[in-house]
């Protein structure tokens, strides 16, 4: 379905789900998150009709931003000789448990920001997300983003065939700790 055709739904459907959060929790396996999916090829479209329909009550949250970020603090050169050594393990680089900061750490760092200031936190441009060993799930299943005031709001590029998810459009994804809008 096109953009034009789907996105009025989409947006009725997400704002139910953020105003009732004690049914999403349920809904949701006891997660406190919204994955809202879209053709990747439309997601400017969703992004900017969400900005202007929740521009006062959330912080979007642009995963791209952070990448750069994550990679400007130690510099292009270092995180290419750290990416080339662990080419083959890309969540000990962007997702490790170790207590240097990484992308991970950034995002939900954002996250929890948001929701201090009494906002809904949107993660946009997940799709950047792609070959860094972070997976929705992990951001779903995190502590801090379960124990949210306010749910998260996945924007999520992905195609959706039976009853499954496939983020951009071929890799299949979870949706256990989520509401999804589709």
């Amino acid at each position: 379905m096109s953009y034009i055709n789907d996105h009025q739904q989409k947006f009725t459907d997400l704002k139910f789900h953020i105003e009732n959060q004690d049914q999403l929790r349920r809904q949701a396996n006891g997660g406190n998150s919204i994955l809202f999916s879209y053709p990747p090829d439309e997601e400017q479209q969703y992004i900017e009709k969400a900005k202007d329909l929740y521009a006062d009550k959330a912080v979007f949250i642009d995963v791209s931003k952070l990448l750069v970020q994550f990679i400007d603090e130690d510099g292009w050169e270092s995180f290419k000789e750290y990416y080339n050594d662990f080419t083959n393990t890309p969540h000990k680089i962007f997702c490790s448990n170790d207590p240097t900061t990484d992308l991970f750490d950034l995002i939900i760092s954002e996250i929890e920001k948001a929701c201090q200031n009494n906002k809904t936190p949107f993660l946009i441009r997940t799709g950047c997300l792609f070959g860094t060993g972070i997976e929705n799930v992990n951001i779903m299943e995190n502590k801090a983003v379960m124990n949210l005031p306010h749910p998260l709001v996945i924007f999520y590029p992905a195609k959706i065939e039976d009853d499954n998810i496939y983020f951009l459009n071929f890799k299949l994804a979870s949706k256990y700790r989520c509401t999804l809008v589709k």
